[in-house]
């Protein structure tokens, strides 16, 4: 039986982080070793403690998490899976998040449902790759590269993606609808994720086409028709 993954919840708000470990702590894959609310307390509770995953806000009171992760990558030995979960949606913050080494990004606020699916398909990712790497000296092909790669992503709108879009904004995206019990419009979604409306309504489309959201009418002033667009994933 696959040990539970051993991670450490970093929040500046206290009230945040514990969410956040009631959220983790309802999936029995996981347990909580610790919380940290600056970036430094983060670093020597990662040194002490060994943990398998970071949950990592970007806005701490002393260092960034970006230089939290910077400095996390920057170590010898075995490396942390690091899980960005913070409001910080700035397309440059997102970017160096991932030229750093995140393992996902969760943009706030999102519901329940949508951090514990982040959390699921996480875990698939971790334990594809564990198979992999029980095996001492493996080697593998392409189909196998392909299969390691998309690990945990049969459930995610990105594993299809249309030429010119972003995975990284279709999250941004996705992260918006989720986080509402309601439908948005186009701009609602634009507002929320930093994008044009025009741009915010390809991405929806995309999801429509894929299955993960649904169109509802609207009718705004002088009963005109308008669209939005409500989370229908799993």
């Amino acid at each position: 039986m696959t040990s539970p993954v051993r991670t450490i919840v970093v929040d500046d708000d206290f009230a945040v982080a514990a969410v956040h470990r009631g959220f983790l702590e309802t999936l029995p894959e996981f347990t909580v070793v610790a919380e940290a609310h600056r970036g430094l307390d983060a670093l020597r509770a990662i040194e002490e403690l060994r943990p398998d995953l970071v949950l990592l806000d970007i806005h701490l009171p002393d260092i960034s998490g970006l230089e939290v992760l910077a400095r996390l990558r920057a170590r010898s030995g075995p490396q942390v899976d690091v899980i960005a979960i913070t409001a910080a949606r700035e397309v440059e913050t997102v970017r160096q998040a991932m030229s750093r080494g995140v393992d996902h990004y969760l943009v706030k606020p999102f519901t329940k449902a949508a951090f514990l699916d982040r959390m699921r398909i996480y875990w698939a990712q971790r334990n594809e790759v564990l198979r992999f790497t029980r095996e001492d000296d493996a080697v593998l092909d392409q189909e196998e590269v392909d299969r390691l790669l998309a690990a945990g992503q049969s459930r995610s709108p990105t594993a299809t993606l249309p030429k010119g879009l972003s995975a990284v904004t279709l999250r941004l995206v996705t992260d918006a609808l989720k986080a509402t019990d309601g439908d948005l419009s186009a701009q609602e979604v634009g507002d929320r994720a930093g994008l044009s409306r025009v741009s915010a309504r390809r991405y929806l489309e995309h999801l429509v086409a894929v299955g993960k959201a649904e169109v509802l009418p609207r009718y705004g002033m002088a009963n005109r028709p308008s669209h939005g667009y409500r989370w229908r994933g799993c």
